[in-house]
């Protein structure tokens, strides 16, 4: 069961009964994401990297940071080829209601929105000519990338507290070696062991300023394939 819930910035929400646990911060969901992945990431990702940029999120959600990369992606004329993952998916009639389509973002929101929850999974998707979604049914301990290389990681699963076992070492220790020389990783926690877990995996780390209600939140650089 989830329930919607209207954060301070009046975005929605949703409330996972699952993990016990809200899916962004109640302080105001939009202002959260733009803050940790877009401004965080992926403006800090076009600035040190050139061409198409392959970016990895680790927990799909609501599709929020799917929509407002989108967004910039297009505004920017960058190209982004973005995967995500999320083995429990939600459900479609739960996604209609969500109003980040027409929260005064852009003209295309709710149409880009729609097109984001609407497409397949398992098959990449041109959901504007400057991203391309690729949705993935699967937990980052499964899947398989084979060669593929990413220059940013969205790290926005449900945190430590309530979903340990996608945040353990090994799992990072996985992403460094999808991701290229220099490559980005952005998350919320800044929870000890989430710094130790990166450090141990060739992450130099940078604490960052949080949205509202959060302290910091972390951007680590990945300064070593030497792992």
């Amino acid at each position: 069961m989830m329930k919607i819930l209207t954060t301070s910035d009046g975005s929605h929400t949703l409330q996972s009964e699952r993990v016990d646990d809200t899916y962004h911060s109640t302080n105001g969901a939009i202002t959260e994401a733009d803050i940790v992945y877009i401004k965080n990431g992926l403006h800090f990702c076009f600035e040190n990297h050139s061409g198409t940029i392959n970016l990895l999120e680790v927990g799909f959600g609501t599709g929020l940071n799917a929509l407002l990369t989108a967004i910039e992606a297009t505004k920017q004329k960058r190209k982004v080829v973005y995967y995500t993952l999320e083995p429990f998916p939600i459900p479609a009639e739960i996604a209609s209601l969500l109003n980040y389509g027409n929260y005064a973002l852009e003209n295309d929101s709710l149409n880009i929105f729609s097109k984001i929850h609407k497409s397949l999974w398992e098959v990449p998707v041109d959901i504007t000519p400057y991203f391309t979604l690729i949705k993935l049914m699967s937990t980052l301990e499964e899947i398989d990338f084979g060669c593929t290389q990413f220059h940013l990681v969205y790290f926005d699963a449900f945190g430590p507290d309530k979903q340990p076992e996608v945040w353990e070492e090994k799992l990072f220790k996985k992403i460094s070696k999808q991701l290229i020389y220099k490559g980005i990783l952005t998350t919320y926690s800044t929870k000890g062991e989430v710094k130790r877990a990166l450090k141990k995996n060739g992450f130099l780390i940078e604490k960052l300023a949080g949205p509202p209600g959060k302290r910091e939140v972390l951007r680590a650089i990945l300064s070593t394939k030497e792992i």
